[in-house]
């Protein structure tokens, strides 16, 4: 574990008698007990939430997942002891885009779905504050922070514009998305009937018959203390026999995939926040769905159907079912995690999440001249193309 020393930011309000502020890299592998649990606490208060920064899911995709360990684990505290403020994953990057250009990027990897941070709620401009300027004070920092996959005008988008904006500065947008989302004071039944037409409905009723006559269909939900292990063994055989297993794209296809899912399924049990669905036939599993509860909201983080019955719509029905969320009073909204115009979750869920990709400059002079030059770059080549802007594909060449 690497310990960098508190250092003054300008323009951070930080109060006279506050403890100092501590940056630290540390080792994903070798986290104390006193972090963990502290990582752990720091969701619970997080002003926004997001399974994929918690430890139980980011701890071991860092191990699996990063396997030229590019990324620094970092953790903003109160003082070497103190308070967790907030912990973000960060990769240098050589390219930006198509771009020879070196930054500072916030690590993920395909099975990611927000970028968010986790931060303490009411700390995030200070925590911003303090990460720019640490990566201003790094040898291995340049040009900018590129922070993927934020919640549009939430509390850390607007921080991170406020805390750059006070270093005399101005943070890009450089990329926008639009994804399903589940939010709604309607019960499940009125939300259904609203959402989704007379005439679908009348179709989806027909082939829940038609699947009525192939057995007995019944729906299940994972309890605490029923067998983990059988659930995702009949979720990651069912999504390798369809078009992802033929892709090579399904969890199973790669070993380092796997484990991390089994992995982080495990972490998510225990900790609380995992919620399965399943739409069976005699016993057997026809389609499978995967949330993650992180009060005040949730994530519909993975679904899975046997494509041999598609023509009952089995993933829908599931879909279905899966509206009693909306009873849940600890939810405000569910994030589809779904790829904007999904044949599936757009045709139910009405709601939508709007997310940004944001570059913040660093300090030095340099940085500041090739940040300017990328700006005007990019805001050429959106006039130019009408359309996503060249950072549209930086989440995958970083």
């Amino acid at each position: 574990m690497t310990v960098h020393p508190a250092f003054p930011i300008s323009g951070t309000p930080v109060p006279s008698d506050a403890a100092p502020l501590t940056v630290r890299v540390v080792d994903p592998l070798a986290l104390s007990d006193d972090l963990a649990a502290a990582w752990d606490r720091l969701a619970d208060g997080a002003s926004e939430p997001n399974p994929f920064a918690e430890r139980w899911c980011l701890q071991s995709a860092l191990h699996l997942l990063d396997p030229d360990r590019r990324a620094r684990l970092v953790f903003v505290r109160e003082g070497s002891d103190g308070a967790l403020i907030g912990v973000m994953p960060l990769a240098p990057a050589s390219r930006y885009g198509r771009l020879p250009l070196r930054h500072v990027t916030g690590w993920a990897h395909p099975n990611q779905f927000h970028g968010a941070p986790l931060v303490r709620a009411g700390m995030e401009h200070l925590f911003w504050s303090i990460l720019l300027g640490w990566c201003d004070a790094s040898d291995w920092a340049h040009t900018l922070l590129h922070v993927p996959r934020l919640t549009e005008d939430g509390p850390l988008h607007l921080a991170l514009v406020d805390a750059v904006r006070a270093r005399g500065a101005e943070a890009e947008v450089v990329h926008r998305e639009e994804r399903a989302l589940l939010e709604s004071s309607l019960s499940p039944e009125a939300y259904w009937d609203e959402a989704v037409r007379a005439k679908k409905r009348k179709e989806l009723r027909r082939q829940a018959n038609r699947l009525a006559e192939q057995g007995l269909p019944s729906f299940r939900h994972w309890r605490a203390g029923d067998g983990l292990n059988v659930w995702i063994d009949d979720f990651l055989h069912l999504e390798v026999r369809g078009w992802k297993g033929k892709a090579e794209s399904a969890l199973a296809s790669h070993g380092e995939t796997e484990a991390w899912f089994r992995a982080i399924l495990a972490g998510a049990a225990e900790a609380g926040k995992l919620d399965m669905r399943s739409l069976d036939l005699d016993g057997r599993p026809l389609a499978i769905l995967i949330n993650f509860l992180c009060p005040p909201g949730g994530f519909s983080f993975k679904t899975a159907f046997d494509e041999e019955y598609a023509r009952f719509s089995p993933g829908v029905l599931l879909q279905q079912a899966n509206l009693d969320l909306l009873n849940d009073g600890r939810l405000g909204w569910v994030d589809s995690c779904a790829a904007p115009g999904h044949p599936m979750i757009d045709s139910v869920w009405r709601e939508r999440r709007h997310l940004v990709w944001i570059n913040a400059p660093l300090s030095g002079g340099s940085d500041r001249l090739r940040f300017r030059a990328l700006a005007k770059v990019e805001r050429v080549w959106r006039r130019w193309k009408d359309g996503p802007s060249v950072a549209s594909s930086v989440q995958d060449a970083t």
